[in-house]
């Protein structure tokens, strides 16, 4: 595995206050983001999260991530002081290769790993499968447009309208292939510096051009 920044542990920000309460409130969040996929959930904490990466990312995986978790790193968090902080705090394991993840972090500006590489479960398995957090610039709820998408599926009572900036141009073409795959599937979370929506595979994704608009 590639060598990991060092520090003093007395440099690394805390976690949450408490352990316990810190985590469930993230973990309710996570939960109500992707049981309503596509409609943006504020994301609540006292943790010191690292200075590199979204806040409201960072604080997800420190409530989903524990000592039997595989991590993958985009580059510029693998520089960073984020994998050690969370390894710190959750006991993850950290590894090289997004293909063996079961968790994937992914910073603003940093290339997606095409989502056919990560783990996708089994017909049998379906949950043991990758989620994948994504750094965003923009995620807000929207009406109905151009340059939005159109989220159906379940959770969602008639269509949500979600506006995102920061992901690659074929994302809404590779959630399409991910998408046909159920059970099978990459679920993902995007995130801001506050907020994050849910991608659960169930949910379908239909860019707006000019024309549907």
């Amino acid at each position: 595995m590639s060598p990991t920044p060092t520090t003093s542990l007395a440099a690394l920000g805390a976690g949450f206050s408490s352990e316990a309460l810190g985590s469930q409130g993230v973990f309710r969040s996570v939960l109500t983001a992707l049981s309503q996929p596509g409609d943006p959930v504020a994301i609540a904490h006292d943790a010191e999260v690292p200075a590199t990466g979204h806040a409201a990312s960072a604080v997800v995986l420190l409530a989903l991530l524990d000592s039997e978790c595989t991590l993958w790193l985009s580059p510029t968090l693998a520089a960073s002081q984020a994998g050690v902080w969370l390894r710190f705090h959750t006991g993850c394991v950290l590894v090289d290769a997004p293909e063996v993840a079961r968790f994937a972090w992914v910073a603003a500006g940093d290339a997606l790993p095409a989502l056919a590489r990560l783990q996708c479960g089994s017909d049998e398995y379906p949950d043991q499968s990758a989620t994948c957090v994504i750094d965003v610039a923009v995620l807000a709820p929207a009406v109905e447009g151009s340059g939005n998408w159109r989220l159906t599926g379940p959770g969602i009572r008639s269509a949500q309208h979600l506006l995102v900036a920061g992901l690659p141009g074929d994302f809404a073409a590779q959630w399409t292939e991910n998408h046909g795959a159920f059970p099978r599937g990459v679920d993902v979370v995007l995130a801001t510096a506050t907020h994050i929506a849910g991608l659960p595979r169930t949910t379908r994704i239909d860019s707006l051009s000019n024309a549907e608009a």
